[in-house]
C-alpha cells in the first residue's frame, strides 16, 4: 500500500505539541494556571458575601506566568464601602394640608397659588380682617382673654411677638404657681343681678320674727396653674404687646386674640391650591398649604425602612443626571396600600420624606420622578479593589495578581457598586491587574 497517499500521509501536530517550526525537540507543557473568569456579574447577581480560600498543590510553588503586555491595573485602596438600594420617589414640596377657615364671615381676600407666606403676614382675610400666620408647634385652640392664662399656646404668641420685635415682658419661671384674674363682670350684667333682689314678689318674715340673714356665698376662683416647660403665661406685659400688634394690622385695638386671628405652622408656607374664592362663606376649606423646601417622598414597604433612621445620609439622582446629597426628615408611622390595589396582593408601605441638603440643587423643577438611593450595610475602613481584580481559581476561592504575573490569595468580603473587600497578604497602595 502506498504509505504516501492522503489517507496515510504524516499526522498533523499542533504547535503545542511539536514546539515551534523548524525544531526537533517538543517543548515541554507549561503548568496549569489560574484561571481569570468574569467574576463580576456573578457577584453582582449574588448580592452577598462571597468568601474564598486558594489552595494550592502540596509542596508546589504557585506558578508566576508573564503579565500580559496590555494589562491594566489598579491600587488597593482603604476606604468605607457600602451597599445600597435605589428606590422611586417624587420630587415637589410634601403633602399638602388644608387649612379649614375659623372665622365666621366673607372670604375678601387669598393670596396667589404657588405665594410664599411667612411669619407676621396675612395668610387669607374675612370681612377684611386678617388672618396672620405665626410660627410653632401648638395652635391657638382658645380665646386669650384672661390675665394668667398659661399654656403652649400663649408660648405660641409670645415667642412670635418677640420675633416680631414687640417688647413682651419678663415671663414667670418654670415651676411658678400663677393664678388666672378673670375679667370684670360687665355694667350690663352687674345691673341684671341687681334688679332680681329685692322685687315685690319676695316673701316677707311674719311680723316680730328676726330676719335670717347670711352673707352671699363668695364665688369660687380659678384654680392656681403651674409653669410648665414649653408653656407662657398671659402678662399684662404681653397683653399689652398684642394691642400694639393689633394696632400695627389695622384692626381694633382689644388685646385679646380670638382662635381665628392666627394660623400656627411650623415655619413658612406655599400656597398649593385654592380651595374657594372671595365672596365665599368663611366657614369652609379655603386652601391647601405645603412648606416651601423641596422634598422626595418615597414609599418604603416593611423589609426596607427596618434599619431606616431619621437623619440617614441619601443621594437623589436628578432628572438632568446630576446628584445631590439628601438627609431623612421624616418616617411616616402609617402605613398604606396603593389606591385601589386588594390589601392582600399589596405590601404595606411607609412615606419617608427626604430633604435635599441643597435648596438649590433642584431649582426650577417643582415636580418630577427621581431617584433615591438608600445605604444598606456598611464596612468601615477596609481594603477595596474593583470586582474585575478578582481571579477565579480552578480550586475554589479568588486572587488577585501582581504586575509581575504573580498571584496573592485573597478572602472576599462585601460586595457593592463594583468593588469587594479584600482581606490576605496586600496592603493599601499596592497595584493588582484589573480587567474593568
Amino acid at each position: 500500500m502506498d504509505r504516501t497517499s492522503p489517507r496515510h500521509g504524516p499526522r498533523h501536530v499542533p504547535p503545542a505539541e511539536t514546539g515551534h517550526a523548524g525544531t526537533d525537540a517538543a517543548t515541554p507543557r507549561r503548568s496549569r494556571l489560574p484561571r481569570r473568569t468574569p467574576v463580576a456579574a456573578a457577584v453582582v447577581l449574588a448580592c452577598g458575601v462571597v468568601a474564598g480560600v486558594v489552595l494550592w498543590p502540596r509542596g508546589a510553588a504557585a506558578p508566576v506566568p508573564p503579565p500580559a503586555a496590555s494589562a491594566r491595573t489598579v491600587a488597593v485602596t482603604r476606604t468605607d464601602l457600602s451597599t445600597s438600594v435605589s428606590l422611586s420617589g417624587t420630587l415637589g414640596y410634601g403633602t399638602p394640608r388644608t387649612l379649614p377657615g375659623d372665622v365666621s364671615g366673607r372670604v375678601t381676600w387669598l393670596p396667589a397659588q404657588g405665594a410664599t407666606i411667612s411669619r407676621g403676614h396675612q395668610l387669607y382675610r374675612v370681612d377684611d380682617r386678617p388672618t396672620v400666620l405665626f410660627y410653632g408647634s401648638t395652635p391657638l385652640y382658645r380665646r386669650l382673654d384672661t390675665l394668667g392664662m398659661v399654656g403652649p399656646d400663649v408660648r405660641v404668641v409670645a415667642d412670635n411677638l418677640r420675633a416680631l420685635g414687640y417688647d413682651i415682658g419678663p415671663q414667670p419661671a418654670v415651676g411658678t404657681l400663677v393664678t388666672p384674674v378673670p375679667p370684670p363682670p360687665s355694667p350690663s350684667s352687674s345691673a341684671s343681678s341687681s334688679s332680681s333682689q329685692g322685687t315685690g314678689g319676695e316673701e316677707k318674715p311674719p311680723d316680730g320674727a328676726a330676719e335670717a340673714t347670711s352673707p352671699p356665698a363668695a364665688p369660687a376662683g380659678p384654680a392656681p396653674q403651674q409653669v410648665r416647660s414649653g408653656d407662657a403665661v398671659l402678662t399684662s406685659a404681653l397683653r399689652a404687646a398684642i394691642g400694639r400688634w393689633q394696632r400695627a394690622q389695622m384692626v381694633p385695638v382689644t388685646s385679646v386674640l380670638d382662635v381665628g386671628d392666627i394660623v400656627v405652622s411650623t415655619g413658612p408656607v406655599r400656597v398649593d391650591s385654592l380651595k374657594t374664592q372671595t365672596g365665599n362663606d368663611a366657614t369652609g376649606d379655603l386652601m391647601t398649604v405645603t412648606g416651601t423646601r423641596k422634598v422626595v417622598s418615597v414609599e418604603l414597604s416593611a423589609d426596607q425602612f427596618g434599619s431606616l433612621r431619621r437623619g440617614d445620609i441619601v443621594t437623589v439622582m436628578l432628572p438632568d443626571g446630576t446628584s445631590t446629597p439628601g438627609h431623612v426628615e421624616t418616617i411616616g408611622t402609617s402605613l398604606s396600600t396603593s389606591d385601589g390595589a386588594d390589601e392582600s396582593d399589596s405590601a404595606p408601605t411607609r412615606t419617608v420624606t427626604v430633604t435635599l441638603d441643597r435648596a438649590d440643587a433642584a431649582a426650577g423643577v417643582d415636580a418630577a420622578q427621581v431617584h433615591v438611593r438608600f445605604v444598606g450595610t456598611t464596612k468601615k475602613n477596609v481594603l477595596v479593589v474593583p470586582v474585575g481584580a478578582l481571579v477565579a481559581l480552578s480550586g475554589g476561592g479568588y486572587a488577585v495578581q501582581r504586575p509581575d504575573g504573580s498571584f496573592v490569595p485573597v478572602t472576599t468580603g462585601l460586595f457593592a457598586q463594583g468593588e469587594v473587600e479584600i482581606t490576605g497578604p496586600v496592603a493599601a497602595g499596592q497595584r493588582v491587574v484589573t480587567t474593568s
